[in-house]
């Protein structure tokens, strides 16, 4: 066959009988939209983007509505036909469709289709042109006035449709308007902001952000909303406001994340992270919420206040996980072995008995050695022997732990 031959034929395959078994065939669907994207890719380098452009059109109708009924849970199908989209961009800029008949056909795409690839409207914006633009603006408005609002995919679809001309249309303040008028969570402000950062609009993006952090705290993204204010805020050397971005953050949240925050933007401005301060802040919030201590225990030990550390954690060993626990033994039986022998132990007898894990003697021999180490380093060489005689004997009638243990060579 000729190359042009041999590229439908790879476009045929990607014809998808909806009667068939949905994990059937995915690797060889897979295989026939690279063989797809590979031959067109060649005639794109050549030169021969006319005739790429029907091929990647249907291999994009075809594979999405394939994706309806073939499952790709592992996104490898999904990735391909994200190529192949972006390889027909590509195409429709050197040689372009009518730009009315792509407009409708990424309308369409978007707001009918099974929700992937998602349109890109800055890949076609070459192909569209101007007109092609005010083509797709029409025809979503013209579908806005008779959406379904109760239907999710098509407001997001129209709206992102929205928000994408306006970004590309490269009016600034038409962009911050339209992602303004849907401020529904911490990313549309994280959005505006770094619009107006970008484009030098420093002051107003700072507002932005602020409005943010003041309108949707512990939404996720608020975080790096957060870092970019004050990396902003620095940036204009206004260290005060940056420290106190942190400072109220910590108060609102006591946690060690924002407390190592806060003291990051201190040390970079040499500012004193007032560590009474933090510390009051966060005993007096154990005192209302114990599940804080855990909280409070890594604070105290990103300070080096390890015997404070340990007394906490004794008082408030059941909000603390067993991976922090075991953290802490670990740092304490450095200096102080004694200390830690019977926490060992109790850690070690509770995975043993936890019948709800199914991993708990891989969990409790794997505490082994630690403790081990503990009574040698404490000068008690023979008592591992005799506790591991004893842990033995306790449980010789869990046959399974027995195997576990003896093949731990301890």
């Amino acid at each position: 066959m000729t190359g042009d031959e041999d590229l439908l034929a790879a476009v045929d395959l990607l014809r998808r009988d909806r009667r068939q078994h949905p994990y059937c065939g995915r690797r060889e669907y897979s295989q026939a939209a690279r063989e797809v994207a590979d031959g067109c890719e060649r005639l794109l380098d050549a030169g021969e983007a006319a005739r790429a452009v029907p091929l990647l059109r249907k291999a994009v109708d075809r594979m999405t509505r394939a994706l309806m009924y073939l499952d790709d849970s592992s996104g490898i199908v999904g990735d391909d036909l994200r190529r192949i989209m972006t390889l027909y961009a590509r195409a429709c800029a050197a040689a372009p469709p009518k730009p009315a008949s792509l407009a409708k056909w990424l309308v369409d795409l978007a707001c009918d289709g099974p929700g992937w690839p998602r349109v890109l409207l800055s890949e076609f914006a070459g192909a569209l042109g101007d007109r092609g633009a005010d083509e797709v603006a029409r025809l979503v408005e013209e579908r806005a006035r008779t959406a379904d609002p109760e239907s999710w995919a098509s407001v997001y679809s129209l709206r992102d449709l929205k928000e994408q001309l306006a970004e590309v249309s490269g009016d600034l303040d038409r962009y911050v308007a339209v992602l303004a008028d849907n401020l529904t969570s911490a990313v549309q402000y994280e959005r505006i902001t770094h619009a107006l950062r970008d484009a030098g609009r420093r002051q107003e993006a700072i507002t932005w952000a602020r409005r943010g952090l003041a309108a949707k705290p512990g939404w996720p993204r608020i975080e790096q909303l957060r870092d970019d204010l004050v990396a902003m805020l620095l940036d204009e050397e206004r260290t005060d406001e940056a420290v106190s971005v942190r400072r109220e953050e910590f108060a609102r949240h006591p946690t060690r994340t924002t407390y190592r925050a806060l003291a990051v933007t201190c040390a970079q401005v040499e500012a004193d992270v007032s560590e009474i301060w933090a510390l009051e802040i966060l005993t007096e919030r154990v005192s209302r919420q114990p599940a804080y201590a855990a909280e409070l225990l890594d604070v105290l030990g990103f300070l080096g206040r390890h015997e404070e550390a340990w007394l906490l954690a004794q008082q408030h060993r059941t909000v603390l996980g067993d991976q922090q626990w075991s953290g802490l033994l670990d740092q304490r039986r450095l200096d102080h072995p004694e200390d830690v022998l019977d926490p060992y132990q109790e850690m070690i007898e509770g995975h043993v008995l936890n019948s709800t894990d199914k991993h708990r003697y891989r969990r409790a021999i794997a505490l082994l050695p630690a403790l081990r180490d503990a009574y040698q380093a404490a000068g008690h060489r023979d008592a591992f022997t005799r506790y591991l005689e004893d842990l033995r004997g306790r449980h010789a009638r869990r046959p399974t732990f027995i195997k576990a243990l003896d093949g731990a060579n301890l």
